[in-house]
């Protein structure tokens, strides 16, 4: 069986899918025949537009938007998701936030414990819920990809503050414990640890100085976590790991 094969029929539901990782990642997985669930929040335009390329490509796929800060929305989004498509084979829970932005230099008495705790609940909670909701499915027929994006702040503090830091150093905790708790069953779990990809929300106000930090000497693109994305969920072997894709800016992995 080849690797088109082995996906083709798959249903991946990616989160945050409007964006420009979510959107790669999608078309890169299309291109092994995997049906696309399409998540967004507030860019329905780009969601519709991100459909219409996949469905030219020759794959099924729906947009679905659901607004992930509220455990009921996520609810819904997996309801709705396996209603119209159904049950999900793939899932890449790449959504999230960053709500108020300190840098490194802030104040933590500047974020409240409301914003904190809401930022993990958006990025970390949602995530939570909607793995558990898919696992079953996963576990029922002996295959199941699960893959968290995560971010460098997870392993260094980042540039974003405490509450961002946290709830995706949250995720690899998280990412460990159902790795190996169902290994055995077929389901791989890992986590890509983004940092400074250009198309993103995050990288709406980097200034372009920051470049000079990267080894490699430029930005990073969605191509390059869509690829990373793409092993994971072809690759059978590799769970319970953490891809760190910075350009070289961190030394190894965290």
């Amino acid at each position: 069986m080849n690797k088109t094969e082995s996906l083709k029929g798959k249903l991946a539901l990616i989160t945050g899918c409007s964006g420009g990782i979510g959107r790669v990642s999608a078309l890169a997985l299309a291109n092994h025949g995997c049906s696309i669930a399409v998540h967004y929040n507030a860019s329905k335009g780009k969601a519709s537009d991100i459909v219409t390329q996949l469905k030219i490509s020759g794959v099924n796929a729906v947009a679905f938007q659901a607004d992930l800060s509220q455990y009921n929305n996520v609810r819904k989004l997996y309801a709705d998701v396996v209603a119209q498509m159904g049950p999900v084979d793939i899932l890449f829970n790449n959504s999230g936030v960053t709500n108020t932005v300190i840098g490194p230099q802030g104040n933590i008495q500047d974020l409240s414990i409301d914003e904190f705790e809401s930022t993990w609940r958006t990025n970390t909670g949602s995530s939570y819920l909607l793995t558990q909701l898919c696992i079953p499915h996963m576990l029922e027929q002996k295959w199941g990809r699960v893959i968290f994006c995560s971010s460098v702040a997870a392993g260094t503090g980042g540039i974003i503050g405490p509450h961002y830091a946290s709830s995706k150093s949250a995720m690899h905790g998280l990412m460990h414990w159902i790795s190996m708790r169902y290994a055995k069953d077929g389901v791989t779990c890992n986590a890509i640890a983004p940092a400074l990809i250009k198309e993103t929300t995050m990288m709406a106000n980097v200034p372009d100085e920051l470049v000079q930090r990267i080894p490699v000497g430029r930005f990073g693109l969605p191509e390059d976590i869509a690829s990373v994305v793409e092993m994971l969920v072809l690759n059978s072997y590799m769970t319970n790991k953490i891809i760190v894709a910075d350009g070289g800016w961190t030394a190894g992995a965290f």
